[in-house]
C-alpha cells in the first residue's frame, strides 16, 4: 500500500488534532526513517527531540526486550528495580534527591505545579498558590501544562483555565520582579524555549532569578522536556548555565523513543508528596525505566554528550555559513543539538520542501525551523542535512 492509501485509512478512524505531513514511517537506523513506499529520510526531527540515540538502537531494544519477557508492569503499589536503577542513575549524576516517574512531559510538568502549589500552602498559607510562567513558553496541553504555557493560541476554546497563573516576559527579570508577592510558591520556565523559536535564556536572567527565589523562598522550576536529556551537550541544560533550579521537569529524550517522564526535587522539597498526594499507573513503569537506563548509560558513560557538543558546534558553524548567504535568515540561535534558524518569511513550505527532499525538519513557531536531530548524528549527516536545506533555499 502507499504512502496515500494509509493516510486514507488513518483519516477514517484517527482524530484530526494535528496537521500531518503525508508520510507513513515504517522503519529507521541510526538517523535515517523509511516510509511505507521504502524512500529515505534523514531526520533532524528525532520525534521532536525524543529518539536521542536514533533508531534501531541494539542496546536499547535488546533492554526492552530483556525487561519485556521478566515483566511489563507491576503498579506502583509494589517496587520495581529498573525503577530504582533509572531513579539512582539520575539523583547520582544530579544535584536532584528525589524522583517522581510518570509518562509524558506534561505529566511531568502537571507533577512540579503540583509540588508548587503543595510547597505554597504548606511554607506561606493557603493564599500562596500563584506560579509565575513566561510568555512564549510551552508546557504541555493538560489543562494545568497548557495554563501554564504563554502563548494563547494553545488556548483556544479551553476557558475557563486553571487559575492562579502569570506570565513574565522571558529573559526580562524585571517583568518577573513585578508579579511577585506574597502569594507566588514558584516560577516556572524554559531554559531554552522550544515551541517558542528555540529562545536560550540568558545566564544572567536565570542567575536573577535563583537570588530572587532564595530571597523570597519561591521554588525556580525548569523545564527540561525538550532541552534535557543530553540535548545541549550537558546532562541536564541547568549545568550549561551554572544555575540550578529547585524543581526539573524531564521526559522526550529520557527513554530514547519509549515514553517516560520524570519530575526531580532538591532535598528540601523532596518530600512534599506523601502517600496519596499523586500518582500515575504507568509511571516508573519496568520497560520505561529500562529504556532511561540504556540512554543514561550512553549519554554518561559511551561519549554522546561530547558528541553532542562538537556536532553541535559544526551544525551552528555550517547555519552561520548560510545565513551570510541567504538574506531571509535573521538569525541563528540554540545551543548543542537544539538549534534554530528565523527567517523573515513563513517556513511551512521550506519544511514541506525539504522532506520531499528526503530530509526530515520541523518548525519551532511561524517562522523558525528547528533543528534537533539524535544525539548520535555525525559531521556527514550534518553536512547531508545543510546541503538539501540550501538546495530549497536556492528555490524560495
Amino acid at each position: 500500500m502507499s504512502n496515500m492509501e494509509w493516510i486514507k485509512r488513518g483519516n477514517k478512524v484517527i482524530m484530526n488534532t494535528y496537521k500531518r505531513f503525508p508520510l507513513a514511517l515504517t522503519e529507521g537506523e541510526g538517523v535515517y526513517l523509511k516510509d511505507i513506499e521504502g524512500k529515505k529520510y534523514l531526520d533532524f526531527a528525532s520525534g521532536i527531540a525524543v529518539n536521542s540515540l536514533g533508531h534501531g538502537n541494539k542496546t536499547l531494544i535488546k533492554a526492552l526486550e530483556e525487561q519485556m519477557n521478566k515483566i511489563m508492569h507491576c503498579s506502583n503499589l509494589y517496587w520495581n528495580l529498573p525503577a530504582i536503577e533509572a531513579a539512582e542513575m539520575l539523583i547520582q549524576n544530579s544535584i536532584f534527591d528525589k524522583v517522581f516517574f510518570c509518562n509524558s512531559g506534561a505529566e511531568a510538568i502537571e507533577a512540579a505545579l503540583k509540588l508548587a502549589r503543595k510547597f505554597g500552602k504548606k511554607r506561606h498559607g493557603e493564599h500562596c498558590y500563584e506560579i509565575i510562567t513566561m510568555k512564549n513558553s510551552f508546557h504541555g496541553r493538560t489543562f494545568g501544562a497548557i495554563t501554564a504555557t504563554g502563548q494563547t493560541k494553545y488556548q483556544k476554546d479551553l476557558n475557563p483555565l486553571m487559575d492562579g497563573i502569570l506570565y513574565a516576559d522571558y529573559n526580562d527579570f524585571e517583568s518577573v520582579k513585578k508579579l511577585v508577592s506574597d502569594k507566588t510558591c514558584a516560577i516556572l520556565l524554559e531554559p531554552i524555549q522550544g515551541e517558542g523559536g528555540i529562545r536560550p535564556a540568558d545566564k544572567d536572567f536565570l542567575l536573577k532569578l535563583r537570588d530572587l527565589c532564595n530571597e523570597k523562598e519561591i521554588l525556580l522550576m525548569y523545564d527540561e522536556v525538550q532541552c534535557g536529556i543530553g540535548r545541549t551537550g550537558y546532562l541536564f541544560a541547568y549545568e550549561a548555565y551554572g544555575v540550578a533550579p529547585d524543581v526539573i521537569s524531564l521526559a522526550k529524550g529520557l527513554g530514547g523513543g519509549f515514553p517516560i517522564g520524570a519530575m526531580m526535587a532538591v532535598e528540601k522539597y523532596s518530600d512534599l508528596f506523601g502517600p496519596g498526594d499523586h500518582a500515575s499507573t504507568f509511571g516508573g513503569n519496568p520497560a520505561a525505566c529500562s529504556a532511561a537506563k540504556v540512554v543514561l548509560t550512553a549519554l554518561i558513560q559511551e561519549g554522546i554528550l561530547e558528541n553532542v557538543k562538537a556536532q553541535g558546534a559544526y551544525l551552528r558553524e555550517r547555519l552561520n555559513i548560510l545565513k551570510e548567504k541567504y538574506t531571509i535568515i535573521t538569525d541563528v540561535r540554540g545551543m548543542g543539538l537544539m538549534q534554530g534558524i528565523e527567517l523573515s518569511l513563513p517556513v511551512a513550505n521550506i519544511v514541506e520542501l525539504c522532506i520531499q527532499k528526503g530530509l526530515l525538519l520541523v518548525g519551532a513557531g511561524e517562522k523558525v525551523i528547528r533543528f534537533v536531530p539524535p544525539l548520535i548524528v555525525g559531521k556527514n549527516e550534518i553536512d547531508e542535512a545543510i546541503n538539501i536545506l540550501e538546495t530549497v533555499l536556492k528555490e524560495v
